[in-house]
């Protein structure tokens, strides 16, 4: 056993010492060592709970004869942080988390590890740590919120409110109106109930096989989640001591590809193109972002989530046959690696075998889907020469679009032009200094995208950013634009009435500008970003890398 190197022999006898004062016998020693990474935080809707799960993990841990030991992560909720300065450190915090795991797990030779996420950066940060050291490994998440449902019946989410707050800006709500949708869009404990980015991930967990079936869509607070845990508890000491189950035998390069075409297949948030290229670094098998434009291109969306449909949601998709009865009917595309073993002990062939679409209003067949093409795209052109990414599901209006550049240098600037009526249709607002480096910590904005579609311009704006979008966003919303503005890319050259291209069926961004005033441009320029007084964020700032990289520390 890996824990050996903490337990076994004369010279560990002061060790044993230590751990017999956390109440271990002597038979415990002869027992695996789990760790359990829970993210349990009081003031994350989809974390509050999980200290009781991790009760009902390490019980059944402990009935399975094995030792669990539980350690804590950080947690940061975007949408509490989204909209001021608590932003920048959410995407920071992914690095926290993937260095905590991988700080205890090796500090104390822990023999397998569960990971209790949920929600925002918590998932692709554990991932991380976990690949760092690799152990037998199970993800089991706290599950998705309900829906809420408005006075009409409507149903509701985070992005309701958010979207709220831009209509009643213009008049269209009144003041009571923002309040009955603030009070009962978020009902009760989970990841919030859309494809948002905890949603997308946990997904993701379960299609590369290293979450058990139910992950991604089963609601928290639920007896069915319960049991999952109960199942990851009992599974993971049936493979504690079984190599075949360390994680960089599960999430690999054919397992990520087949997480990228789920991905495009549901239209999941742009984030996890994101932490992809973070995890896939992690794991050995580092993705080409220009290559998610073939699984676009090849794999139809078939899977409407909010916000691009607002009426569904992830309780929705988990009563039409859930993640299973979508990655059956992609399999029959012949594009995913169906021979990829997951921590349950079957393929991924064997995994989803007896699913079926219960309800194709939810889940449609490959015939009927919203589109031809996947719900995420990479565009490149002179705008974003290294890339920059679109939720393509949750267009609302023209896939192709022409306009004036309206610039701003922060998200507050940007939020404040909106608000102030100074973006107009045809407009292509330009939000730069908000990229990895920029920020720095990338934020996401939900604010300013949310403000264009409450007034009513959510067709006839578009947005391009060196920063990120909640999962939530919708309408012809452009970030991860690489190279950001910060390392002098041409986002940050970009001046008001600029004309710039989008053709997201051509992948292509451009702004129309001639080589020679690009190069003159580029000479004069000089950083307009702000400036870091946080001690940690100046670290970041220093080893971050561009979006096109994942956001990853070098």
């Amino acid at each position: 056993m890996r824990s050996d190197l903490v337990k076994n022999g004369y010279t560990r006898a002061p060790h044993r010492s230590l751990l017999r004062a956390t109440g271990l016998k002597d038979e415990d020693f002869k027992k695996p060592f789990i760790g359990v990474a829970n993210s349990f935080i009081e003031i994350i809707p989809g974390h509050f709970f999980l200290n009781r799960y991790a009760q009902i993990l390490k019980d059944e841990i402990r009935r399975c004869g094995c030792i669990p030991f539980e350690f804590n992560c950080i947690g940061v909720d975007d949408g509490i942080a989204m909209g001021h300065g608590g932003m920048l450190y959410s995407l920071p915090s992914r690095e926290l988390i993937a260095n905590s795991v991988e700080t205890v797990m090796n500090a104390h030779a822990l023999d397998a590890l569960v990971c209790m996420p949920n929600c925002d950066k918590i998932v692709p940060g554990m991932l991380m740590g976990a690949l760092r050291v690799n152990v037998p490994t199970i993800f089991v998440s706290g599950g998705a919120m309900a829906a809420g449902v408005g006075k009409n019946g409507e149903s509701l989410d985070l992005n309701s409110v958010f979207e709220a707050v831009g209509s009643f800006e213009t008049g269209k709500l009144n003041e009571s109106d923002l309040h009955a949708i603030e009070c009962a869009a978020c009902p009760g404990g989970g990841s919030c109930s859309g494809m948002f980015t905890a949603n997308s991930m946990n997904t993701l967990c379960e299609a590369m096989g290293i979450a058990l079936e139910g992950n991604g869509t089963i609601l928290a607070l639920t007896p069915e989640r319960e049991e999952l845990v109960k199942k990851a508890a009992r599974r993971i000491c049936e493979i504690a001591l079984d190599e075949r189950f360390k994680i960089r035998n599960i999430i690999n390069e054919k397992s990520i590809k087949n997480a990228m075409i789920v991905d495009m297949a549901m239209g999941g948030s742009s984030n996890t193109i994101l932490h992809m290229l973070a995890i896939s670094r992690e794991a050995g098998a580092p993705l080409d972002i220009a290559s998610l434009n073939e699984i676009s291109r090849t794999t139809p969306h078939i899977c409407k989530v909010a916000p691009s449909l607002p009426s569904v949601h992830m309780q929705d998709v988990a009563r039409a046959g859930g993640l299973s009865a979508i990655i059956k009917e992609v399999s029959a595309l012949g594009t995913l690696e169906t021979s990829c073993l997951g921590v349950d002990g079957k393929t991924l062939a064997g995994r989803v075998q007896n699913a079926e679409i219960l309800d194709t209003n939810i889940i449609r067949k490959l015939d009927n889907a919203y589109s031809k093409v996947g719900g995420l795209a990479v565009l490149f052109g002179n705008l974003a020469e290294q890339g920059c990414v679109i939720k393509a599901a949750g267009i609302i209006g023209e896939r192709r679009f022409k306009g004036r550049a309206v610039c701003f240098n922060s998200q507050d600037e940007a939020v404040a032009g909106i608000s102030s009526g100074r973006v107009k249709k045809g407009d292509v607002v330009v939000l730069r200094y908000e990229g990895p480096k920029g920020g720095p910590g990338m934020q996401e904005m939900l604010s300013p995208t949310s403000l264009i579609v409450g007034r009513g311009l959510g067709a006839d704006v578009a947005l391009i950013t060196d920063g990120r979008f909640s999962g939530a966003t919708r309408g012809l919303s452009i970030g991860h634009v690489s190279p950001e503005a910060a390392e002098g890319g041409m986002i940050g050259l970009l001046k008001d009435g600029d004309e710039i291209e989008i053709d997201v069926d051509a992948f292509s961004i451009n702004v129309n500008l001639s080589s020679d005033e690009i190069a003159e441009r580029k000479k004069a320029w000089r950083y307009e970003g702000k400036e870091v007084q946080s001690r940690w964020l100046r670290q970041y700032q220093k080893l971050v890398t561009n979006a096109s990289c994942g956001g990853v520390l070098e």
